[in-house]
């Protein structure tokens, strides 16, 4: 792991397949090795996107703090999807677990393992309502709008605040 200065990202979580909240638990306890989680969201049960045959979701969302690189990060989260029995068949499929490096820093980056911020955020209802709950003001470095204004761009239908992460 590289050291650097301290980095802010935004890490979303999904899943629709077995124990989600264990799953999701299992998941922060190993975050703790690369990073801190400075806050989390509340946990939101979520239609389908994409493939609309398969069980709602729960989503929630972390802001994290780390002295990782934007690709050491992103590797770190596909490791831990991976050890926590993701498998990955086809888009959209049903997961247990879905770690998504939304933002880091702000930064804007198109290449073929990441791109930042995550290129469908701003239409997902699923991703932008627990974002705006931690940080309503957070701006999106290419669109020019927070949280907040982007929250008010998409279709809330369905989702529905269901405890704590």
């Amino acid at each position: 792991m590289t050291l650097q200065a301290p980095a802010r990202a935004y890490i979303g979580l999904g899943g629709n397949l077995g124990k989600v909240h264990q799953t999701f638990a299992l998941a922060l306890e190993r975050m703790a090795a690369f990073g801190t989680i400075l806050q989390r969201s509340s946990l939101y049960q979520t239609p389908p996107w994409g493939d609309l045959e398969q069980p709602d979701y729960l989503n929630a969302v972390l802001e994290f703090e780390t002295h990782c690189t934007r690709f050491e990060l992103i590797n770190l989260l596909l490791e831990l999807e991976t050890d926590l029995g993701r498998v990955r068949e086809r888009l959209w499929m049903p997961r247990n677990i879905d770690l998504d490096l939304l933002s880091y820093n702000h930064d804007v980056l198109d290449s073929k393992l990441l791109i930042l911020p995550h290129p469908r955020m701003h239409q997902r209802g699923f991703v932008l309502l627990p974002l705006y709950e931690i940080a309503p003001n957070w701006q999106h470095p290419t669109l020019q709008q927070s949280a907040t204004e982007l929250l008010a761009l998409v279709d809330l239908s369905g989702i529905t605040r269901v405890g704590v992460l």
